[in-house]
């Protein structure tokens, strides 16, 4: 095992030349994790990829990769005149049932929620059919913009039905949508969810801070208790810049 202490940029370092795993990989993952942490803080530059790739021993390909691999996961961006430095890290949610409140929670920021819009109302066609009630059967519907610390992350549409759960605005401002679920004995077990992508509106990009035509990670999500009751069906627009979807696959 290699270890690698640093006075600099990089803290603490540690690659093990006998795993499997790529060098360059290891090195990216190393550094993501004191991104995340706070040990590299934002707007920290890098030292250039020579000098860093002779002080952890590896090839300047290597270090070029790795640091290419955070570049594109929005954690790193390189400035003409300036280097690397460090920028927001993104929201990395694994693709599991979870609420994203439950995972800014988990990841050490600040999830906080402005509720824009809460109301009983006809479910439509959509909300309806995800939901298996009778369209026109009163739900409630909610739009909430959810920051992570100071930035908005994600413009959320949620539709409850009414024998589930009464909702309130101050709960809502206080707390996740899947917490107050759980809290009313409807603990969200199985869910069907697609992940896609869309261009920010002028309107979207407005509130999200992002320009029109930014990339948006859409995601809609139908989750039922043990019982196999429909307990929400959500429907949410993501910061591209911000946020990613992170799944693990084995064979």
């Amino acid at each position: 095992m290699d270890r690698l202490s640093s006075g600099g940029l990089v803290p603490d370092v540690s690659l093990d030349r006998t795993s499997p795993v790529p060098l360059y990989y290891q090195v990216a993952t190393r550094l993501q994790q004191q991104i995340e942490d706070g040990s590299m803080p934002v707007g920290s530059r890098l030292e250039n990829e020579v000098e860093l790739a002779d002080r952890l021993g590896v090839s300047r390909p290597t270090m070029r990769r790795a640091i290419s691999y955070l570049v594109e996961r929005g954690m790193l961006i390189r400035k003409r005149g300036v280097g690397t430095q460090v920028v927001h890290p993104k929201v990395r949610r694994p693709v599991e049932l979870t609420s994203l409140y439950d995972d800014l929670l988990k990841s050490g920021q600040e999830p906080r929620t402005e509720i824009r819009e809460i109301e009983i109302r006809p479910a439509t066609d959509v909300v309806a059919e995800a939901l298996g009630i009778a369209f026109g059967t009163e739900v409630t519907w909610i739009e909430r913009l959810r920051y992570a610390g100071d930035e908005p992350l994600a413009i959320m549409h949620n539709a409850v039905p009414l024998d589930v759960l009464p909702l309130r605005r101050e709960d809502l401002e206080r707390s996740g949508l899947y917490d107050l679920l759980r809290s009313a004995g409807h603990v969200p077990r199985m869910a069907n969810q697609i992940v896609g992508a869309k261009n920010a509106t002028s309107a979207e990009g407005k509130i999200l801070g992002e320009s029109r035509g930014a990339p948006l990670l859409t995601m809609t999500r139908t989750a039922w208790d043990a019982g196999g009751k429909a307990v929400e069906y959500g429907s949410h627009l993501y910061r591209a810049s911000r946020y990613s979807f992170e799944l693990n696959l084995t064979s």
